[in-house]
């Protein structure tokens, strides 16, 4: 196939060939309707035939762009059965199947992931997919997941897009990396024309070069528009190209056969291709109708008729050509002819039915409805957002319709089309709604149509549309909705009458007092007034870890709202674990912040790196960036502990300036805890002191009432070193008052640190070191030991003081603290013990690696573990073939071995 002005284009889709089977990969091909992307995509599925591979292709329909996983139907039917794929196969085939059980679309992708990879273990695989903006969602995001995971995998995945915003959203979102096709020069237009077109009359051959702009669909359809019709068919040059091409097409089609247009007609708006589907509705509009009338249609060049006798359009622009030439009536009928052949498949039905409507029909309403509640499940929330507008369109009563215009207004938030809420919102502000769908809607109205960061301000509108939703009798979305307060509340610093309110409202509502629901907001709302009751109800909780996912994450967050930070750790772990195992890679985003926030709070510094780079991936993959941000800000205080300073002050100023401009000023309190413990790091103890002493004062914007107790031991060490121990003691006054107020763990082991350091005699050290609460705060008990250690030395009881800071060294060593546990030997040595720093083979590996190699070492299988890193099983293999030189082993049995810190020299 010769292609014209695309050599650099060919070239880089080779290297992407030639990689294979050793490395894959994923590309984009972009650009205007009829640059060429299917053209190169062609070459490229012919090259890679050529050299060997497998090569299953994807054509996204725009009449099946709401059908749940229709593209992976296609996709999957063309991959080889292999007996250790059944199970996966069945999972994608269930997922296109509407009648069976809804499944998770992380399941899904995992089995579309497997399938390719096993496949590709026989012969490397090349999927392409064209016009993947017409693909149906779940589809596109079970293959952006893939994309994400064929590095190490004999597949590449190529696809094409039409310039829009469709286009724009999903590679946003897909991580897919893009090559842009522009339009073609003068020379390689002018051959091109020259090849297709070589006795076109000059004046001609120039009109078209001028018209079709650089365009080769362009070039070539005009040309042949003007050799038949001469140049009074082609249209004003200021029309766009597209409806000029499409405006050609559709000359073509009319001068067909009645029966042949009937066909096209049909086909085009078909979400499928078979051509007995085609053939059995055109019968319906004009009998009798056989497929030997599509020859026609297949001689001027408009379709192909494939093996297994499917339909395919030799462009997009034919098909939607024909539907824009036909009449509205006609394109009903058509519709309705098609509900009628598809009888027997309701989701495929209840489509063309519904634009078979001539106006209201309240059953075909309900039936759509039901099909978006089912979408909605099977995770196809574009699928059900579109039933839903489509639904509230063929109501029959302002009633139902404001229903469902306000259900899609919320499956809009869900996918986090921001657009889509607003113009939803704003039609349904003079409409009327009744009881809990009032409430639902001032409550979205509440947060969608109030621009910025509005912190406590509009907590008392929150609390009426809540206490409306309990009064409505709708005590389970007033619960829901007290949830999202509560995490807003945590980070505006409300006063105390707003906490009261919110308290208040939270006591009216008819819930279990152990409803986890209820105990979490209770700590994130008032973690001082209402912490030790919120803290004993979560100590209740936490004796048991059987419940759902999603409680467990808001136990997590109560938890470290009331300072109780490695019980936190506990329920984090828990959560992580079983949204893991469910494949919820939203919510999972969400629990792996809290957990990797919670290990670094508590210098774990390798769980809170891999935990943070997990949850900044997941983010970026599912469409949260917030909780991008705070994965990042928890790997910046992980990095700082760790002695990463560049890396730790580099993300902390990323923070700060997404934060300054929207308002978050509270949450300022993560970016000074990292610049604090940065400066700790490099024992710069007056610049550490600066930044954390302003998220202990209320003038301060990064000021949070919490978030002090959390940087209080960090503040002493701070002002001891700087020698700040006055200003340390007023603030040990004011916060003492609160210790039996609060029972908070964090302040009770900050206040015994503060104690220990400013009384200077041993008793302090000692009842700090023998208090319960130590217990699960190994970098904090870490700390102490080291003070202890060094005022002894300064005393010089040099003997008493070896057996404290050897203890804190590996305290520190052991959780990756190298500038604490640095310190600490420079104390040791200087008490005469020479002491070496431990290897730790865990600090060669990668977030991702460590992660691999700890559950290897656990005893879970490479496919084990690939599920719950939603991963292919071979690309673990591939890990651990790199992990095992790193930690000098080469086998699995040897990796418990070689994950424990081991001494390389050390005397006394």
């Amino acid at each position: 196939m010769e292609i014209f002005g695309r050599q650099a284009e060919q070239q880089r889709l080779a290297r992407l060939l030639d990689a294979l089977p050793a490395q894959g990969g994923a590309l984009a091909l972009r650009g205007e309707a009829g640059v060429g992307k299917s053209t190169l995509l062609g070459w490229a599925a012919g090259e890679a035939t050529r050299r060997g591979c497998r090569v299953p292709a994807v054509t996204g329909v725009q009449a099946e762009f709401d059908i749940a996983y229709a593209g992976l139907d296609q996709l999957v039917r063309q991959l080889p059965p292999d007996p250790s794929t059944g199970p996966a196969r069945r999972t994608v085939l269930a997922a296109v199947d509407t009648t069976g059980p809804p499944l998770r679309p992380a399941r899904v992708a995992l089995a579309l992931l497997e399938l390719l990879t096993v496949a590709a273990a026989h012969d490397p695989v090349l999927v392409t997919v064209d016009d993947a903006q017409w693909l149906d969602g779940p589809s596109w995001t079970a293959l952006s997941f893939v994309a994400r995971r064929l590095q190490t995998d004999a597949v590449l995945l190529l696809t094409t897009l039409r310039d829009g915003a469709e286009a724009d959203a999903r590679l946003a979102r897909g991580g897919m990396a893009e090559l842009r096709l522009d339009l073609l020069g003068a020379q390689p237009a002018a051959a091109l024309l020259d090849h297709r077109a070589p006795h076109l009359r000059p004046d001609l051959r120039s009109q078209v070069l001028a018209e079709a702009a650089g365009n080769p669909l362009g070039l070539v359809e005009l040309a042949a528009v003007a050799v038949r019709s001469g140049p009074g068919a082609l249209l004003p040059a200021s029309l766009p190209l597209t409806t000029r091409l499409e405006h050609a097409f559709a000359r073509l089609g009319a001068e067909l056969p009645a029966a042949t247009r009937d066909l096209l007609l049909v086909a085009a708006l078909d979400d499928g291709a078979a051509v007995d589907e085609i053939v059995a509705a055109a019968g319906r509009l004009q009998p009798p109708v056989t497929a030997d009338d599509l020859t026609p249609a297949v001689t001027a060049d408009l379709i192909t008729i494939d093996e297994p006798l499917l339909v395919r359009f030799r462009h997009p622009l034919i098909r939607s050509a024909l539907r824009q030439q036909a009449g509205v009536d006609r394109r009903r009928r058509a519709h309705a002819a098609l509900a009628e052949v598809l009888a027997g498949q309701p989701e495929r039905r209840i489509w063309h039915s519904a634009e078979a409507a001539t106006g209201p029909d309240e059953g075909l309403a309900r039936e759509l409805s039901t099909a978006a509640a089912a979408a909605r499940r099977r995770g196809a929330v574009r699928t059900a957002l579109a039933a839903l507008e489509r639904a509230a369109q063929l109501s029959e009563q302002p009633q139902e319709q404001a229903s469902r215009l306000l259900a899609a207004a919320e499956a809009a938030h869900e996918l986090g089309d921001i657009d889509t809420v607003l113009r939803l919102l704003r039609g349904l502000e003079s409409r009327t709604l009744l009881g809990a769908e009032e409430a639902r809607f001032a409550w979205m109205r509440e947060i969608f149509l109030t621009a910025g960061w509005s912190g406590a301000s509009r907590m008392p509108a929150f609390v009426e549309i809540i206490d409306r939703m309990r009064k409505d009798g709708d005590t389970t979305a007033a619960l829901d909705s007290m949830v999202t307060v509560s995490l807003r509340c945590w980070w505006s610093n409300p006063d105390r009458a707003t906490r009261d309110l919110i308290v208040g409202a939270l006591d009216r509502l008819d819930a279990a007092p152990l409803d986890p629901r209820l105990v979490s907001v209770l700590a994130l709302v008032a973690p001082i007034e209402q912490g030790a009751l919120a803290l004993r109800r979560i100590e209740q909780l936490g004796t048991h870890l059987s419940g759902n996912p999603e409680e467990l994450e808001l136990l997590a967050m109560g938890a470290s709202a009331v300072g109780a930070l490695p019980l936190s750790l506990v329920f984090a772990a828990a959560s992580v674990a079983g949204l893991r195992a469910q494949g919820r890679m939203g919510t999972l985003t969400q629990a792996l912040n809290g957990q990797a926030t919670m290990a670094a709070q508590l210098g774990d510094v390798r769980l809170a790196t891999a935990a943070a780079t997990e949850a900044r991936a997941l983010a970026l993959e599912t469409g949260q960036p917030r909780w991008a941000l705070t994965a990042d800000l928890s790997r910046a205080l992980a990095e700082a502990l760790r002695g990463n300073g560049e890396t730790a002050r580099a993300l902390a100023d990323a923070g700060e300036e997404a934060l300054l401009p929207i308002g978050a000023h509270p949450m300022l309190a993560l970016v000074q805890l990292v610049r604090g413990v940065e400066a700790l790091a490099g024992s710069n103890y007056a610049a550490a002191y600066e930044h954390l002493r302003r998220i202990a004062d209320p003038a301060e914007l990064p000021y949070h009432p919490v978030l002090r107790f959390w940087a209080l031991a960090h503040l002493a060490e701070a002002a001891v070193g700087s020698g700040r121990t006055d200003e340390l003691r007023a603030l040990v006054a004011e916060l003492s008052p609160l210790r039996d107020v609060t029972c908070s763990p964090v302040l009770l082991v900050g206040l015994d640190y503060c104690a220990a350091v400013l009384a200077d005699d041993d008793a302090a050290f000692e009842r700090a070191l023998a208090g319960p609460q130590l217990a699960g705060w190994p970098f904090e008990r870490g700390r102490l030991l080291h003070a202890y250690g060094a005022w002894l030395r300064r005393r010089r009881r040099v003997a008493e003081c070896r057996p404290h800071l050897r203890a804190a060294v590996e305290a520190f060593e052991a959780l990756g603290t190298g500038p604490w546990a640095e310190r600490s030997r420079a104390e040791l040595r200087a008490a005469g013990e020479r002491v070496r720093p431990r290897t730790d083979a865990r600090d060669g590996l990668t977030p991702q690696e460590l992660q691999i190699a700890e559950l290897a070492a656990a005893g879970l299988s490479n496919r084990e573990i690939g599920e719950r890193l939603f991963l292919s099983h071979r690309t673990i293999s591939t890990h651990l073939y790199r992990i095992f030189p790193k930690l000098g082993i080469t086998s699995r049995t040897e990796l418990n071995r070689a994950l424990r810190p081991a001494l390389t020299s050390g005397d006394v």
